[in-house]
């Protein structure tokens, strides 16, 4: 076996880890052991190169930045389990009651909101699922309609700051954490806007897909709707200013704006007298297992990432996207592509593990503004959560949805959705300003 082929076997050799069912951290450490072991047992492998693998995982340890997963994780579980997500729906679907699409709004909007606190994908889809599905149905909503927005809004998660895939984003592109929320929050906003507009549309072209609520369903009216939408509204958005603005205005890192986070979100829970003892034992118990989660998919990439330089896959990698027609533009297409349809199959943390790092360096050759091309990446990653069959999203969403909706209807009211995220990446690789916009 000639040297040039061991990056390319090593990389199938990941694929076919992966297809045999084997969990990914394992996958990767292990078939990085085993090139190594191979490569020194040819003589294309050094051994002394190992060495750094006790230092890259003490680094992974010691890694500040990583802290701000924990902190986020446990914020949104809090707040997810201490009814918030129940009393913002509530009080959304008053407020756009009166209008056509009005409930499908207020998830929307509230599905954003959510995705700027807590942040978690499952507990949004979840929470919007058991919640609003089941009064959209009641008041005549098309099921495809009604499961889109649901499933859609939940993955705002995905790319509305604090969210997870942007710090691990930019701790796989050696990029600070801060300056990747300040670029996902304009592309954020629009796609936001994106999903109101296609409510309006089809509240347009199919009236009857998205009636008003009827008079009687509203209960609330004038002063006494709007101090219910203050007193609602109010503490999760000072949660978010406590966040995310002290992280933009520069005051407190992201690991501090996410302790920041989870002691107000503590404070909330507090406050609305749920704040109990199991609450707090499940919230710690799902944060140590996503942590720990990621934290082994870490030193897994990190044994494969060593070994597969080692091999000069890195190298390879660069020769095979830099020979690309098209130069940069056709390197940024391909990629692109090749991240949408890995989503069909991989989940974010997949891709942000396996694929990120090869990327990234031929992205710097390239000379791409790395910031810009995470936010692209984060927003193309997206896309896994609604992808039929497998979206996780859709998946979550069956799993509370009432019998009479069907699978199929999930499916077939993510579809638009997923075309929106096409859109909505085209529009960031067309306009880079976009992402530049809230930078200082």
């Amino acid at each position: 076996m000639a040297f040039e082929w061991m990056a390319p076997l090593m990389f199938l050799g990941l694929v076919a880890f992966l297809l045999l069912g084997y969990p990914v951290a394992f996958s990767l450490a292990a078939n990085g052991l085993l090139f190594a072991f191979l490569g020194i047992q040819m003589g294309f492998f050094e051994f002394s190169l190992m060495q750094a693998l006790p230092e890259r995982i003490f680094g992974i340890m010691a890694n500040a930045t990583l802290l701000a997963i924990p902190f986020f994780t446990f914020m949104g579980l809090i707040l997810e389990r201490s009814g918030m997500a129940e009393e913002l729906l509530d009080t959304m679907g008053q407020l756009f009651g009166a209008l056509r699409g009005g409930l499908a709004y207020a998830v929307i909007l509230v599905g954003a909101l959510l995705a700027a606190t807590t942040g978690v994908v499952a507990a949004s889809v979840i929470a919007m699922g058991l919640i609003s599905l089941p009064i959209m149905l009641r008041y005549g909503y098309d099921k495809r309609l009604a499961s889109g927005v649901i499933a859609a809004s939940g993955t705002l998660a995905q790319i509305v700051p604090p969210s997870l895939v942007l710090i691990i984003l930019a701790d796989q592109l050696g990029v600070s954490v801060g300056d990747m929320y300040r670029g996902a929050l304009a592309p954020a906003l629009v796609l936001t806007g994106f999903y109101l507009g296609f409510v309006l549309l089809v509240t347009f072209l199919k009236p009857g897909f998205a009636p008003a609520l009827p008079l009687e369903a509203r209960s609330l009216h004038g002063a006494a709707l709007l101090g219910k939408a203050m007193a609602t509204m109010l503490p999760p958005l000072v949660l978010v200013f406590l966040v995310l603005g002290t992280i933009f205005l520069g005051i407190a890192t992201p690991t501090e704006g996410g302790a920041m986070g989870a002691v107000g979100a503590l404070a909330l829970a507090l406050a609305k007298g749920r704040l109990n003892l199991d609450l707090l034992k499940q919230a710690l118990a799902s944060t140590t297992k996503l942590t720990s989660f990621v934290i082994f998919i870490l030193i897994g990439s990190t044994v494969f990432s060593l070994v597969f330089r080692g091999v000069d896959g890195d190298r390879w990698v660069e020769s095979l996207l830099t020979a690309l027609p098209g130069g940069e533009l056709g390197f940024l297409v391909v990629v692109n592509i090749l991240v949408f349809l890995l989503a069909f199959f991989l989940d974010f943390f997949e891709i942000a593990f396996i694929i990120v790092p090869l990327l990234a360096p031929v992205a710097s050759a390239l000379g791409i503004d790395l910031i810009w091309f995470g936010v692209l990446l984060g927003i193309n990653m997206q896309t896994s959560f609604m992808h039929p069959p497998f979206g996780f999203a859709l998946f979550y969403l069956r799993s509370v949805a009432p019998r009479t909706v069907r699978t199929a209807d999930i499916y077939w009211g993510a579809i638009p959705f997923v075309l929106i995220q096409i859109v909505m990446v085209t529009i960031v690789l067309t306009f880079p300003g976009l992402v530049t916009l809230f930078q200082r």
